[in-house]
């Protein structure tokens, strides 16, 4: 897909406006000098941020930190939210001692900046995820065996790009299509009944820390951020953020699941459809 936007699009901006794990953003920092690189979860603002953002950080206290969370032994660690929620369950109980523990020394922890914050919290949510009792996603967990205790600390890489202007945001894909002008958007929707906010609940969990009550089986919060694209609405809203678009090119992937058998893995626009908006 990066090559083909490169070939055939001209122009130094791109905005990524479904970024979700910002893989179309990282192919294009060589090739646009200003980005734009939007998604609506919270956990997906924040790991934008650590990657991305250019601003000041200590390497060295990261590590040293880092160092100390690694030998984090769970039988001295409290109970925590995330140990009284998850333990067991999405995680080991010694794994989800640790990862409350570290999220609530990420929040109270007074000697780091913004960015350092949010290189930590990022380095949580992606370890938190390689020891996680899933298939991939939140919606459930692996029940009926012993979770081994797999969570290991580790700190993400942050990328180098002090030479671009990159924004990053968490909005409204069609709310930001009213408010920008970019050469080249990249639209990648969501595509089916699954909504975002409720798959990766966890992890938007962990990220915002307000530590909301939990229900049902899979320890899910009240619904909210949710997105018109899982919904029969998705036909008209699409048609809205390509009608308010201000840019030179749109490029657009959709995932094709037509004939799932599952009604809700089934695709809410269809190939004709969005044909016909983008023929607009």
């Amino acid at each position: 897909i990066a090559d083909l936007i490169t070939e055939n699009c001209k122009g130094g901006s791109f905005c990524d406006i479904f970024a979700g794990t910002a893989i179309m953003s990282l192919q294009m920092i060589p090739h646009a000098d200003e980005i734009f690189i939007n998604d609506f979860l919270f956990s997906n603002e924040v790991i934008y941020k650590a990657f991305f953002e250019q601003t000041a950080y200590d390497l060295n206290k990261l590590e040293r930190i880092k160092e100390d969370l690694c030998h984090l032994n769970p039988a001295n660690l409290p109970e925590n939210y995330a140990s009284e929620n998850y333990g067991g369950k999405f995680f080991s109980k010694n794994d989800a001692l640790k990862i409350g523990f570290i999220r609530e020394y990420i929040a109270e922890e007074q000697n780091l900046n913004t960015k350092e914050k949010n290189i930590l919290l990022a380095s949580l949510l992606y370890s938190a995820d390689k020891a996680a009792n899933t298939v991939g996603h939140y919606d459930a967990y692996i029940k009926g065996i012993d979770i081994p205790d797999s969570f290991s600390f580790d700190l993400i890489s942050p990328y180098k790009c002090a030479d671009k202007k990159i924004h990053i945001l968490r909005k409204d894909a069609n709310q930001l299509a009213k408010e920008i002008q970019c050469d080249t958007v990249y639209i990648d929707p969501p595509y089916n009944s699954r909504q975002y906010s409720r798959f990766y609940h966890v992890l938007e969990n962990i990220t915002t820390w307000k530590k909301p009550k939990l229900f049902g089986v899979a320890r899910k919060p009240e619904a909210e951020n949710m997105s018109e694209y899982c919904r029969n609405s998705a036909t008209k809203t699409f048609d809205d953020l390509i009608t308010s678009l201000n840019c030179r090119y749109v490029v657009v992937s959709y995932n094709n699941t037509y004939n799932s058998k599952s009604s809700s893995s089934k695709n809410k626009i269809s190939l004709e459809d969005i044909h016909t908006i983008l023929e607009k």
